[in-house]
């Protein structure tokens, strides 16, 4: 159950990234469910630079393979923090981002 107030995390890493030979954020979305959180999307950007300022874009005369990628999870403070732990040494490149939220509503599809 969720309280009216949480956190939402915003992890931004390339779509070429990844964990154990595996997209890394395919692992951030399955561990996040192992850990109860909430919930998690994955958006696959269209364009966007990072730390090395190199631009990558989906562009059809600049494709690129390594398009950004953000992953949100939200869910309480306490959870979140834990998470956050746990995946950051695994996180080789890219930044994560976390704001203070108010949540609507969270219910089941029926």
């Amino acid at each position: 159950m969720l309280t009216e107030t949480g956190q939402l995390l915003r992890i931004f890493i390339g779509e070429s990234d990844k964990h154990e030979g595996k997209p890394l954020y395919e692992w951030l979305i399955r561990t996040a469910k192992q850990n109860g959180l909430a919930g998690a999307t994955v958006i696959r950007a269209m364009q966007g630079f990072g730390a090395h300022s190199q631009i990558h874009t989906a562009k059809i005369l600049d494709i690129s393979t390594d398009l950004p990628i953000i992953i949100e999870i939200v869910d309480g403070p306490e959870k979140i923090e834990s998470f956050l732990s746990q995946v950051e040494p695994i996180i080789q490149g890219g930044i994560a981002t976390l704001e203070e939220i108010q949540i609507c509503f969270y219910k089941p599809r029926t």
